[in-house]
């Protein structure tokens, strides 16, 4: 059986992120400093490192990073970027409709809790979500092939698990907390908000100097 120090490893080289709500265990281990400079010695010697995305003490979120980029490195991130970039507009969407299906002041954030069913109902009440969740459910992301926003929301909820945004804590409820990756989507976005006018390339190698990837 793996240790803890273990089994963050195995995560983080996995490309996983690692939150309070994912994993509080190995997120207690990683916020420890010495046990993060631990991991990242280890990192080190195949040219990784730790990040960490966080704006307070109990909201940071840690993934793998690269030490050093050289073309291997280059092409791997400039992928890496694309697929977030693709994904953007539907993630986008989803989270600007269940938070005006929530009446929320605020986006998703790591730990809050959706619930599927009370989402379901607003949605099926009102029209103009009706027409968001059918638009959002069949964008290549999600792929949904239901009519109905029963089946439309049960695939987009499931690809969301599938893709790291959300998770289920106990699978005989409808009830989902967004992770620690949504956090880390939002500094994204920032990103590429405060770089637009440079091109793909130029933006994964800044962004992977920046820890965001």
């Amino acid at each position: 059986m793996l240790s803890t120090k273990g089994q963050v490893l195995e995560r983080l080289l996995k490309g996983e992120f690692i939150c309070r709500t994912t994993d509080e265990e190995g997120w207690r281990f990683l916020k420890n400093p010495a046990n993060r400079e631990q991991v990242d010695d280890y990192l080190s010697q195949l040219n990784r490192t730790v990040a960490m995305v966080g704006g307070s003490t109990d909201s940071d979120v840690f993934f793998c990073g690269y030490r050093q980029l050289d073309d291997e490195e280059r092409k791997v991130i400039a992928q890496q970027f694309r697929d977030t970039c693709n994904a953007l507009a539907p993630l986008a969407e989803w989270l600007v409709l269940v938070q005006e299906a929530g009446a929320q002041d605020a986006p998703l954030t790591e730990g809050t809790p959706v619930r599927l069913n009370e989402l379901q109902t607003i949605i099926e009440d009102t029209p103009a979500f009706r027409e968001q969740l059918a638009r959002i459910s069949h964008y290549r992301l999600f792929n949904s092939n239901s009519n109905g926003v029963d089946g439309q929301l049960k695939q987009v909820f499931k690809r969301l698990c599938d893709l790291g945004y959300l998770t289920r804590p106990n699978p005989d409820k409808q009830i989902y907390l967004a992770t620690g990756k949504l956090d880390h989507l939002y500094e994204v976005i920032r990103f590429i908000d405060e770089t637009e006018s440079l091109d793909l390339e130029a933006r994964a190698e800044t962004a992977s100097q920046s820890n965001l990837l």
